[in-house]
């Protein structure tokens, strides 16, 4: 696949302000960042941009502060953390835009950096104001996107920026689209697909698309229900998606006709309620009795789909099996955690709860591409154009 955006890599950037919108919405904990991941992908990047003699203006949202300002969501810990990964200065905007950051952003030296405050302080990102992108625009020379995770979205600063200044793809973002990119156009045979999480709905356009692609899509999760729902078949106190049920019985058609093999749990672990200490029970079978509701896929399940995974060509996994988080419901997401971390082929994660659940077993490091986008990488995959990618310069 040849990437046809501009890539930082190409880019004149010695003398010059970069500004780089990053995906710095990372997990807190007391003011501390608790899980950097997020600030790590980000490295390659900020790191190539001062090397080449570029200062930098970096962009973040952190939570939902919907326009307001909320102390709790200030990118201080944020800053902090990333000094240390840097063993340099990072120095804190008092705010997004304005006057003061302007004169600060110009005082920017050589291989400096400079992150701004909560960009979602701001109403004007998630509506993406034009004002707000020329402020934003008025801060740099150049702009880079290497905030994968946000570029589906249509904000200020993920996509109205690259309307004043010109607009180049991070490291990050260019091996995203490169590494989602081929599983969809050019994956190794067999394709196996690994669905999972709660809804249907979430993931139908990634089922459609993957229909024509994948050589088999197995199913997990609460998702299930609403398949075995469309078959007429019990689910008891099961989480079912109402909506989906139709969505899954068109899925079960169109696999049909178009001859890929769309695989469901064969048996089920069982729970009273949605909780660790409950009552759990394990059943040869998919029918759910009154009273119990399904928190996993049975062994047999997890089983099958591991000897599947072992001999394909291209894995991508998106979504857990069961309830993972709590511990008795968490074997058959392990079971699949581990024949992907072992899996010959190339291994791709689509992020979300799939890279939660590698980092909870300790399998992160073991898999080919975790991908840093949830949402994004659900949409990239289902083929829609992401709107901070397209709004980048050509190659």
């Amino acid at each position: 696949m040849s990437f046809a955006k501009a890539s930082v890599r190409d880019a004149e950037v010695a003398g010059k302000r970069a500004l780089v919108r990053v995906d710095f919405n990372v997990p807190l904990d007391g003011g501390r960042v608790s899980d950097d991941t997020r600030i790590r992908a980000a490295l390659p990047t900020i790191e190539s941009l001062r090397e080449r003699g570029a200062a930098l203006v970096l962009v973040s949202h952190l939570g939902r502060p919907k326009g307001q300002v909320v102390p709790e969501l200030s990118m201080a810990p944020v800053a902090e953390r990333l000094s240390e990964l840097l063993g340099v200065s990072v120095k804190l905007a008092p705010a997004v835009v304005g006057d003061e950051v302007k004169a600060q952003a110009e005082s920017l030296d050589a291989g400096e950096i400079l992150l701004l405050e909560n960009v979602r302080y701001e109403p004007g990102e998630t509506e993406n104001d034009p004002r707000l992108a020329e402020q934003l625009a008025a801060l740099g020379d150049l702009y880079v996107n290497d905030a994968f995770g946000a570029a589906h979205r249509a904000h200020a600063s993920t996509a109205g920026v690259a309307e004043y200044l010109p607009g180049y793809a991070g490291l990050l973002l260019e091996r995203e689209l490169t590494e989602l990119g081929k599983v969809v156009e050019a994956p190794a045979r067999p394709l196996i697909v690994i669905l999972g999480g709660a809804k249907v709905s979430d993931k139908v356009g990634v089922i459609d698309r993957f229909l024509e692609i994948a050589d088999e899509i197995l199913i997990g999760g609460a998702m299930c229900f609403s398949f075995f729902r469309a078959q007429g078949i019990p689910t008891g106190n099961s989480l079912v998606e109402e909506q989906g049920i139709e969505l899954a019985r068109k899925a079960l058609e169109r696999a049909g006709s178009v001859g890929c093999d769309l695989r469901l749990p064969l048996d089920l672990v069982l729970g009273r309620e949605f909780d660790a200490a409950t009552e759990r029970r394990e059943i040869d079978g998919v029918e759910v009795p009154d009273g119990w509701m399904g928190l996993d896929v049975g062994p047999r399940t997890a089983a099958s789909y591991a000897e599947a995974i072992g001999r394909a060509g291209t894995v991508l996994w998106n979504g857990p099996m069961g309830a993972f988080e709590l511990e008795p419901f968490a074997a058959s997401t392990r079971t699949v955690a581990e024949a992907v971390a072992a899996a010959p082929g190339t291994t791709v994660i689509g992020g979300g709860d799939s890279v939660a659940a590698l980092q909870q077993f300790g399998l992160g490091e073991k898999v080919d591409w975790l991908s840093t986008g949830g949402g994004a990488s659900l949409e990239l995959l289902e083929g829609k154009k992401l709107p901070g990618v397209e709004a980048l310069r050509d190659a």
